[in-house]
This record gives C-alpha cells, sequence and structure tokens, in this order.
C-alpha cells in the first residue's frame, strides 16, 4: 500500500523540502529509541527538512543517530546563536560532530533580534558571518540564511548580505492582529530569498492568568499554541497558503503529527475562511512583535 507523501515546494535552485519540517525540539529530553521511531515515521510520510540548533536541549545528540540512516536524502538545517567568528566557528564544528556529518544543507544565525547586539555584531570585522561566508566557500555550508523575531533586524540582515532564505513567525494572529510578517516576506520575495516560516499553529502570548498547570502540556513551546483541531488547520493552512517554501510546527509531537495531517490534506484558504481568520484573532494577544 502506497502511504501519501507531504508535498514538497522549492526551496532554492533544484531544492524541494516538505511542506512541514521536524523542528528538533520535538526529540528533546526523548529516550534514543523513540526519538529513532519519531524521525523514522516523519520520514516514511515524506518529511526531508530538518531544524535543530545547540540551543535545544539535547536534540542535536537525539537527532545526530536518528537522522543518520538517511541523511543522504534529508535536507538538515541548523544554527548559531554566536556572533564572533571564534564562537560561531566553535559551535559550528560541534554541531557537526554531535549530528554526525560532515555538512549542513542550511545554516543560520539564530534569533536575529537587534540590529546592534546581533546584525552589526554578525557583520563586524571579527562577525560570525566571517567564518561562515569561509565555511560556505569550502562547501561545509550549502545555503547561508538567518532566523529573526524583529522585523528592523531582519530587514537589516537582509540589507547586509545576499542571504538564501529566512526564517520568521508567519502567524494568523501576529499578521492580522499587528501586522507582523507580510512586511518581511514581501522583501524576502523581492529579494529571491526562500521563505521558511515559524509560528504557525501559535494562538497568542499565555494570558497572565494562565497556571503553570496550563502550560505544562505545552511546556515545549513559549507561548500558547492552538491545540483545537479545527482551528489549528485554519491558522497553519493560513500560514501555509502564503508565498513560503515550509514551515515549522510546535515542538510538542502530537502537534507536529497534527500539522503533518493537515499538510497531508492542505488546500489554500478561501477568502470566506480569511474573514474566520481575521474574527479568530479577535480579543487575541499576539505572539509577535515581541
Amino acid at each position: 500500500m502506497n502511504l501519501a507523501k507531504l508535498p514538497k515546494r522549492l526551496f532554492r535552485d533544484e531544492v524541494e523540502l516538505s511542506l512541514i519540517g521536524f523542528g528538533g525540539i520535538v526529540v528533546t529530553d526523548a529516550e534514543q529509541d523513540q526519538a529513532n521511531r519519531v524521525v523514522a515515521k516523519a520520514i516514511e510520510k515524506g518529511v526531508n527538512y530538518f531544524d535543530v540548533a545547540p540551543s535545544y536541549g539535547d536534540a542535536q545528540q537525539k537527532l545526530g543517530p536518528a537522522l543518520k540512516p538517511y541523511r543522504d536524502d534529508c535536507f538538515l538545517a541548523c544554527k548559531t546563536t554566536e556572533r564572533t567568528a571564534e564562537g560561531a566557528k566553535r559551535e559550528f564544528e560541534e554541531s557537526l560532530e554531535i549530528l554526525q556529518t560532515d555538512h549542513f544543507d542550511l545554516y543560520q544565525l539564530h534569533s536575529i533580534l537587534d540590529v546592534d547586539d546581533d546584525v552589526e555584531a554578525c557583520f563586524a570585522r571579527d562577525g560570525a558571518m566571517r567564518f561562515l561566508i569561509q565555511a560556505k566557500r569550502e562547501g561545509r555550508i550549502r545555503y547561508l540564511g538567518f532566523s529573526a523575531h524583529s522585523s528592523e533586524a531582519a530587514l537589516a540582515a537582509m540589507g547586509s548580505y545576499d542571504f538564501d532564505s529566512v526564517l520568521f513567525p508567519l502567524n494568523f494572529c501576529s499578521a492580522h492582529r499587528a501586522g507582523f510578517g507580510p512586511r518581511i516576506l514581501e522583501e524576502a520575495r523581492t529579494r529571491g530569498m526562500a521563505r521558511l516560516a515559524l509560528k504557525g499553529m501559535a494562538r497568542q502570548k499565555w494570558p497572565e492568568e494562565a497556571s503553570e498547570a496550563d502550560k505544562e502540556p505545552w511546556k515545549k513551546c513559549w507561548y500558547e499554541p492552538l491545540t483545537d483541531p479545527a482551528e489549528a488547520e485554519l491558522a497553519l493552512r493560513w500560514t501555509l497558503s502564503q508565498p513560503i517554501t515550509a514551515a515549522i510546527p510546535p515542538g510538542v509531537e502530537d502537534l507536529f503529527w497534527m500539522a503533518v495531517d493537515i499538510a497531508l490534506r492542505f488546500e489554500p484558504i478561501t477568502d470566506e475562511e480569511e474573514k474566520r481568520i481575521e474574527e479568530m484573532s479577535h480579543g487575541l494577544e499576539p505572539v509577535f512583535p515581541v
């Protein structure tokens, strides 16, 4: 029996990525056998895009062995929060070793938030970009990108280098309530950059009255995720209907599989559903801007 596979979209050149990416946080704190099973099941469903970072607990340690049998057929993305060339080199080399690979398909400056502290620092004489550009020349990085949670910082980064991709929050509530996301999407499209989305299944910032018990099942999210299946489907379909390549869902395993199932039957959002999405955002506190 042929199992349905996730659709793919063009990233850059001839590279195509699954509509849903695998966020490494899914296997953070998992037993290795469990991590192996989750990755194998994701591969079976057509996931070929895996994203991880040193800051995701032990995700690299779990993902390395789990991905090893499939490495040649996967698009592996990693990140660095280091802003100096020396720090970025150290973190890059450590990630290669832990993930049991000799190159990254995509390597990203992680969590660009501030123009001075992040963008300017990375592009300083001894900044992280000096090492990353060299590693790309050497073929140890195929594509170079960044992830950002600030429009100002993202625009500054785009204006500083011809990046291949941007990983950025694209969420129904933040877009409708705060106008956050579309500007970066359009600027990246104009520059010919691949667009990768985060937070498609975020509902809002956790309300002040939310208890630790409320948050515990979703502790891998720092925001309140959408858990109602109908609302989650509408929100993720909204994100996937934008001009992006792929979306990375929350790091909670149940929500990851929900996202995969939604993408397997994906249809673009209709005008009527767009109105429902806008109404759904009423009364919510957008996750972004932070």
